[in-house]
Parts: structure tokens; sequence; C-alpha cells
């Protein structure tokens, strides 16, 4: 059994993950105490095993390509008095291999052995792939 699990989240809006840090870090209001946090109506139930060194990755046009470390969780009350999870999210974003992921609603568990690694050292700095190219890699086993 892993000591960890990890969360995978689709990013909507973004199209890459230069977006995705320019939305965190620019023009996100989910910032508290420095941190940027992102909001989910359901509360993870394995909030253990996730603070144990999980990570939330990031699907951005259907593709997994990067990771968050989750450092916590806050409860946030909405105007509309409903209680929703914010996730609190390292500042800190690692590209991660392309793997290809199908549209789904909220959140998922990802456990570790099927998540992508971490971009080999050198490779993070590279310009990104056209998606529909890294797509295509993915799917045929080139990362």
């Amino acid at each position: 059994m892993a000591s960890h699990i990890n969360m995978l989240k689709l990013s909507v809006g973004s199209e890459s993950v230069e977006q995705l840090i320019d939305w965190q870090r620019h023009r996100s209001r989910q910032i508290a105490d420095g941190a940027y946090y992102h909001i989910t109506r359901m509360w993870p139930k394995r909030t253990d095993e996730i603070l144990a060194g999980g990570s939330m990755y990031w699907v951005i046009g259907g593709l997994i390509q990067c990771r968050q470390k989750i450092t916590g969780f806050r409860e946030i009350m909405g105007e509309d008095g409903i209680r929703r999870c914010g996730i609190v999210l390292d500042a800190e974003v690692v590209r991660t291999d392309i793997a290809p992921k199908r549209p789904f609603q909220g959140w998922r568990y990802l456990n570790p052995e099927d998540a992508p690694g971490d971009l080999r050292p050198g490779r993070a700095t590279e310009a990104a792939l056209p998606p529909s190219l890294a797509a295509a890699l993915a799917e045929i086993g080139v990362r």
C-alpha cells in the first residue's frame, strides 16, 4: 500500500502550464497567507494520505502536464452558506511527463503508481510541444 495518494483535476480554462501558473500567481483571488488554494465542492476523505506527500496533478488540454504538492486544506464558506474545501497548493509547479486523460468532472484520486513521472532535469525548461503533438506522442507511449 502506498504511503500517500495524489489528486487529479482538470485545469478548466488553461491551455498551457504557463496559463495555469499565471492564473494562480497573478489573477486568482484564491490566495491566503501567500498560498494559492483551489476550491472544490467535495472534501476529500483521504486527507491524511494526501498530506503524507500527495500532489495535485493537473490535466490541461486532455493531458496530465504538471503537478503541485498539496500542503493543506482550508474550510471555505461560500456566500451561499455552503461549506467548500480549499486545497492549498505549493507555489512550485513541477512539469511531468505527458499522459493522456479523458475529461471528467470534479477531482479524482490518483495512485502514485499511476501518476506520470516528473520531467528529467533539464527538460523542464524546454519549449512545450503543441498539445496535439504531445497528445499523439503520449498515445503511442513516446514521452
